[in-house]
């Protein structure tokens, strides 16, 4: 007997898999020639639905997404990467049992078409072993064969496999005398027919009995080549059954730890990840009680949270900073307009009680003379609170940008002078000198500094306001004037130098020894860098009692003094020094209290004059050649004493 089987394709399989016997192809009923039309609807009707439709869906939405937005961030992200762990897990193993139920469903056709042959060559011979020899050859008789004849008639079942307990199991072929629509030579999948000996049987046997088949149909030929009929050829699943769903209990445990896994790492992380923005929170509701203090944890900057940390940060101190900015403005405002009332109702008081006391006199004997001592006493106050009306008016006016022209072409080195002339006038015992200021670079681990050169001031000119300028050295004069002794020293000077620093930034400086000695690093990089911008520099330095350190700031303030009776004594108002700040920034300079060498007090100011020039520098000649022509100059200037000795012989 001899099966004629296709050749296999490249895979090792054979054509298509034939529909399952006894199964017949199922169509679309229907009745020929009729239709039915649905009824007509009216137009309102279907309006209304559709709109009942939108707003229901819409009412849905609204309470999903509101659901969802009172869902808490972390909860959010462990959510949607559980939900995608899952659906990861569950396609991959789905994908992989699929993969390898088709691929092993490929292998047992291979193996069918292969091993036909063979089966068909040897049932004879399986039929006569006894039951040792069938076990030896088992994986023959795993088989299942039966013969059929060319009407289709079961001659026998050749091979039935025989399990344990005497359970047989068979597939379900057509019936005898019919194909049932199966076609030769290709394989399909068919159930089992279990048979049972009558002795109690195990789950795991009944199971591999239940099995389905794997039946390929072949013709068959005698001995004489003639054709015989149809073997069918089967072969039991339960061994690719079993392998599936191991892999598949595999793929459930590993999913399953994947999901719980990644669920864990996922709370972890986000919890971690999370807790700056808590601790963002806690600080955020801490300042909203009123703790400006309080900033972000530092995170790592290249993180969203680090860089909102940052970010944060900034604004937080720009905004403290603004606070207190305000608070101090508030504070200097009241106290303003406590010490203006102060100042006004002092020459106020002394008009109104010089009036009434003159009144009370005037018909006394002697009236006349103590008339003309209250009218004088009046004046004196009138002109302190003249004065004291019309420096707040400047105040006023330079506060609003009013009242100054920066345009005018000032003669600096004039107005220093003038004011030296006119300090030498009121305190003419008083040692004057004058000089350049220049820098002194650093020097091992003395700091860089500006050094006094007694000598002529040097001649400097800039654009600026003269009288505001004018102004702002005889309030300083006039400062040394009231609050120095009449015999103490005073030197002046003026030097122009280079630094790097813009005048903005010059003019929003604070006047502490702080920013004079950033002032004066900077110059130090401009004259290494030999870029910046040129200010002309004074400085006035006296040696009396000096103010000390926490109160230089302060004589910058309105109305500060630091003696107040003296100075109301030597008519001061204690706004001097807050106008010549006011001009000086209006200038975008840069004035500053600091101690003098020996005690006292010094006073800079700093304007700016014009951007420093680069310097082209010029290639200068070597050493060798220099000396070259030195020797040259020496040996020509020989000759010609020579010469001229010779002339005199």
């Amino acid at each position: 007997m001899t099966a004629q089987t296709p050749p296999p394709t490249g895979d090792g399989t054979a054509a298509g898999p034939a529909p399952a016997p006894g199964t017949v192809p199922t169509g679309t009923a229907g009745t020929p020639g009729t239709a039915q039309i649905p009824p007509p609807t009216a137009a309102p009707a279907s309006q209304k639905r559709a709109t009942h439709t939108k707003g229901v869906w819409a009412t849905l939405k609204s309470m999903f997404v509101g659901r969802l937005d009172a869902v808490p961030l972390a909860t959010k992200i462990v959510a949607c990467t559980v939900i995608l762990l899952i659906v990861g897990t569950a396609g991959i193993s789905l994908t992989l049992r699929q993969l390898v139920g088709n691929y092993m469903l490929e292998k047992t056709d291979t193996q069918l078409f292969r091993q036909a042959q063979l089966v068909l060559n040897n049932i004879n011979t399986m039929r006569q072993q006894n039951n040792a020899e069938k076990s030896s050859s088992s994986l023959l008789y795993s088989y299942f064969v039966q013969i059929r004849n060319s009407d289709d008639t079961i001659l026998r079942n050749a091979i039935v496999p025989t399990l344990k307990d005497g359970v047989s199991s068979m597939p379900l072929l057509p019936m005898n005398g019919s194909r049932g629509g199966v076609q030769l030579q290709q394989s399909f999948t068919t159930n089992a027919v279990v048979t049972l000996s009558g002795r109690s049987v195990d789950h795991s046997t009944l199971s591999t009995a239940e099995s389905p088949w794997r039946v390929v149909a072949l013709p068959w030929t005698d001995e004489d080549g003639k054709p015989g009929g149809v073997c069918y050829i089967g072969l039991s699943l339960s061994d690719q059954l079993d392998t599936v769903k191991t892999l598949t209990r595999y793929c459930i445990i590993v999913g399953v730890a994947i999901v719980i896994l990644g669920a864990l790492l996922a709370t972890l992380m986000t919890q971690r990840t999370l807790s700056p923005l808590k601790r963002i929170e806690k600080t955020a509701a801490k300042i909203a009680a009123g703790d400006l203090t309080q900033r972000v944890p530092p995170a790592p900057e290249n993180t969203e949270v680090g860089s909102l940390s940052v970010s944060l940060n900034a604004m937080l101190t720009r905004i403290e900073q603004s606070f207190h900015e305000q608070e101090e403005t508030t504070a200097k405002m009241k106290r303003f307009v406590s010490d203006a009332s102060h100042e006004l109702r002092t020459p106020l008081a002394a008009i109104h009680g010089y009036a009434e006391l003159y009144k009370m006199q005037r018909d006394l004997p002697g009236a006349l003379g103590r008339a003309d001592e209250s009218i004088s006493h009046i004046e004196d106050s009138n002109t302190r609170m003249t004065v004291l009306v019309e420096d707040l008016l400047s105040l006023a006016r330079l506060d609003e940008g009013r009242g100054i022209d920066i345009t005018q072409q000032v003669p600096l080195t004039t107005l220093v002078t003038d004011a030296t002339e006119d300090l030498h006038a009121l305190d003419p015992g008083r040692e004057i000198r004058r000089g350049t200021l220049t820098f002194q670079p650093r020097n091992g681990d003395e700091p860089a500094d500006l050094e006094f050169v007694e000598g002529p001031l040097p001649d400097v000119t800039l654009k600026g306001d003269g009288s505001r300028l004018r102004q702002v050295v005889t309030n300083i004069v006039g400062n040394i004037h009231r609050y120095t002794p009449a015999d103490s020293p005073v030197e002046i000077s003026v030097g122009v130098m280079p630094a790097s620093i813009s005048p903005e930034s010059l003019a929003h400086m604070s006047a502490n020894d702080a920013s004079m000695r950033y002032f004066i690093e900077a110059v130090d990089v401009s004259r290494s860098m030999q870029m910046g911008m040129n200010y002309a520099v004074i400085r006035f330095s006296d040696h009396g009692p000096g103010v000390p350190e926490n109160s230089r700031s302060k004589i910058f303030e309105r109305f500060y003094t630091a003696d107040p009776s003296r100075a109301r004594l030597k008519g001061g108002t204690g706004l001097g020094m807050a106008i010549a700040q006011s001009v000086v920034k209006a200038h975008k300079g840069f004035i500053c209290a600091t101690d003098s060498q020996g005690g006292g007090l010094t006073l800079t100011v700093v304007l700016p004059i014009a951007p420093l020039e680069p310097k082209i520098a010029v290639d200068e000649p070597p050493q060798d050649a220099k000396a070259e022509r030195k020797a040259e100059r020496n040996k020509a200037k020989q000759e010609k004493q020579q010469a001229r000795q010779h002339k005199s012989e």
